[in-house]
């Protein structure tokens, strides 16, 4: 992956609209929640029907994530995309005009909550105490998706940082719809995956002009870290 995504082009007008790169300087870290997007058999398994093959190499920074959340009093919510037939109806725009019937089915199979294909790949850090929310649209964010915007007002979160895959599919999606719903977002730039690298660039570059922050997953431990210290500095 590119070590800094963000085009200068890009970066020169991030600069001018907000007088800043960052909009996220500080951050509390228990009013933060790190939202794991999809990353299940499904998409990460190698020979699976969406298979992300990079998805596989984010593991790592994801569990330092995960890790650094937990340690600092963030919450980890593990989003996983499930489908079953009442979608056929609900969602009847996607699955009767953009798939065929084959991948429809296909969906419907792999995506079914409890089958080995929705559960999340192997080799990620789960803990007692993490949040878990299906969702049954790209933005887990849409009230037709999921409670999950409803779920993290209720903790008290206030920002979201994003990981996951796709890149520019229901991670872009789920980023975009957290500002588009008062959360402050940052999307992280080596811990999500998209099947196609320029896709991964493009909608990084996407989402920074006009959503929200794009940092490392390094920089955003550090942000959650520090945001744990000034708390326990303040009790």
């Amino acid at each position: 992956m590119t070590s800094n995504p963000i085009r200068p082009d890009v970066a020169e007008r991030v600069l001018q609209r907000r007088g800043q790169f960052n909009t996220i300087s500080r951050i509390a870290a228990d009013k933060t929640a790190l939202i794991v997007v999809d990353m299940q058999n499904y998409f990460v398994e190698p020979g699976a029907p969406v298979e992300v093959a990079s998805a596989r190499a984010i593991v790592p920074a994801i569990n330092r994530l995960t890790a650094a959340a937990r340690a600092a009093g963030s919450a980890v919510v593990w989003i996983q995309m499930t489908h079953d037939e009442n979608d056929l109806k609900s969602w009847s725009v996607f699955y009767e005009r953009l798939n065929s019937a084959e991948r429809t089915q296909g969906d419907l199979d792999g995506l079914r909550a409890g089958s080995h294909m929705h559960a999340l790949w192997h080799e990620l850090d789960t803990a007692p105490g993490d949040l878990w929310v299906p969702k049954r649209r790209y933005s887990a964010f849409l009230p037709e998706s999921s409670n999950l915007a409803e779920i993290l007002r209720a903790r008290g979160n206030e920002n979201v940082v994003v990981v996951g895959t796709l890149t520019n599919v229901c991670c872009m999606t789920t980023a975009i719809d957290a500002m588009m719903m008062n959360f402050r977002m940052i999307m992280v730039s080596d811990a999500n995956a998209a099947r196609i690298e320029d896709h991964h660039l493009a909608t990084l570059n996407n989402v920074f002009e006009t959503f929200g922050d794009v940092r490392t997953a390094e920089e955003t431990i550090e942000l959650i870290r520090q945001g744990a210290v000034k708390a326990h500095a303040a009790e």
